[in-house]
């Protein structure tokens, strides 16, 4: 099961912009066996600390998590043979902690009406450091795991195979930051000028400077700057506010048939900016982060949307 993450499709979006703007490519990450790009990094985290010698076999692997890590570490839990424990919080997809569930992990939810608040993800961690210490299992702890990067290397690997070594861009909404900087670092070895735009929520424009503050953007925009982003990684930021991500999900779904959420709402947006200014002749490339599959129990889909 597990041989079945990565190698997924490239299409390019040929409808999303203007003709004499760049190419916008997405990969569709849906595609892997969760639905969602989360596989690659669950899948690396588990690996390198079982070469590492840092998890024992059947040890109990902890985690914080707003839901798509959360549902790959249980599927490569459950195929690997190790426990696993969550703490997530009903500020997320209903689908995504049903996920867990059902492959095998035990779920912990911490109470968020409000939505992804600056103090939600610092909370998540402080409780999953303290399951830890009580079972004395192994945290993954994806915001400060360098292991992640290394299985987004093969997703940046697979775009320059794919599109033959053709990238003047690539963008991606960022939350742990694992994708932005495994793709971007691959493309940036191979194409030392290629533009790594990172996204975020213009509600929580962190990385853009500003200050942190709640939103509804799954998969990103947690409050603070992802530890392992390093400011030679990164050669822009841009800001996309939540009503537009949410838009263009739907528009995406109904006008183009990639059917995700607005993390890759947002990646979409910015793809069409970016492709407006850099002109015909260039190509951009983003992720559909995950499938809609995850999201029909909300209104993002609904027809009153």
């Amino acid at each position: 099961m597990l041989n079945a993450i990565g190698h997924t499709p490239l299409v390019q979006l040929t409808r999303l912009v203007e003709p004499e703007a760049a190419e916008v490519w997405i990969k569709l990450e849906g595609a892997n066996p969760t639905g969602s790009y989360k596989d690659r990094m669950a899948l690396a985290m588990i690996e390198g600390a079982e070469r590492a010698g840092r998890l024992k076999p059947g040890q109990t692997v902890v985690e914080y998590t707003g839901g798509s890590t959360g549902s790959s570490l249980a599927f490569v839990c459950a195929a690997r043979g190790y426990p696993l424990r969550i703490v997530t919080s009903d500020a997320f997809a209903r689908e995504k902690l049903a996920t867990m569930v059902a492959f095998g992990a035990h779920v912990e939810v911490i109470h968020s009406p409000e939505g992804i608040t600056p103090e939600l993800v610092p909370r998540m961690m402080r409780r999953a450091a303290e399951i830890v210490t009580e079972v004395g299992g192994y945290a993954t702890d994806q915001f400060n795991n360098a292991d992640m990067i290394d299985g987004y290397r093969g997703l940046g690997r697979e775009i320059l195979e794919q599109l033959d070594g053709r990238v003047d861009a690539f963008c991606s909404y960022i939350g742990t930051a694992g994708c932005f900087l495994g793709v971007g670092r691959e493309l940036h070895r191979a194409l030392p000028d290629v533009l790594r735009v990172g996204v975020e929520p213009a509600e929580s424009a962190v990385l853009s400077g500003g200050a942190a503050g709640t939103h509804h953007i799954e998969g990103g925009g947690p409050g603070f700057r992802p530890p392992l982003l390093r400011d030679d990684d990164i050669d822009e930021v841009m800001t996309v506010p939540e009503a537009e991500a949410f838009a263009m999900a739907r528009s995406a779904a109904r006008d183009l048939g990639v059917f995700s959420w607005p993390s890759t709402g947002a990646n979409l947006v910015a793809a069409r900016r970016l492709a407006a200014r850099l002109g015909h002749g260039k190509r951009i490339v983003t992720v559909a982060v995950d499938s809609g599959l995850k999201y029909l129990a909300g209104d993002l889909y609904s027809e009153a949307s």
